[in-house]
């Protein structure tokens, strides 16, 4: 791997799986990898979760004038859309995490294949290999 493609993932808080020379796919170890990622990924997302509470329930604010209680109302609706993507989200981390307990992590639903560790630290909850995502992405583009 790239010293610059190291960097950047130890800047978003992992270090990059590194393989053993015959290593076979999906080892524990690999198992082991992701499952810390997924459970960190899983971890910062529920506090974030909870800032939004405390916040939310810290700015509540009844404003005298109309076009300030808008402003906390268009705010508020953006930050609980994205706690909805967010809850989602989690829900995909939980899936993965089962994939991983069943040793099904890593392979690809549609056609079986690896996925690949790198596509999945990109994506731990990935469950489409590259091939089977861009048809899917070609068949949803046709469909409008």
């Amino acid at each position: 791997m790239a010293e610059a493609d190291k960097q950047g993932a130890k800047a978003f808080g992992f270090e990059p799986y590194e393989a053993g020379k015959d290593e076979v796919y999906m080892s524990p170890e690999q198992e082991e990898h992701f499952r810390g990622l997924l459970l960190e990924w899983k971890r910062s997302l529920m506090e974030e979760v909870d800032r939004t509470v405390h916040h939310m329930q810290d700015e509540a604010t009844n404003f005298p004038d109309p076009n300030d209680r808008a402003t906390q109302e268009s705010e508020f609706s953006l930050e609980l859309r994205t706690r909805d993507r967010e809850r989602k989200l989690i829900k995909k981390i939980d899936e993965a995490l089962t994939r991983i307990d069943e040793h099904e992590y890593g392979y690809c639903e549609a056609c079986g294949v690896e996925i690949g560790v790198r596509r999945l630290e990109a994506r731990p909850t990935a469950t489409l290999c590259i091939d089977c995502k861009t048809l899917d992405e070609i068949r949803e583009k046709q469909r409008g």
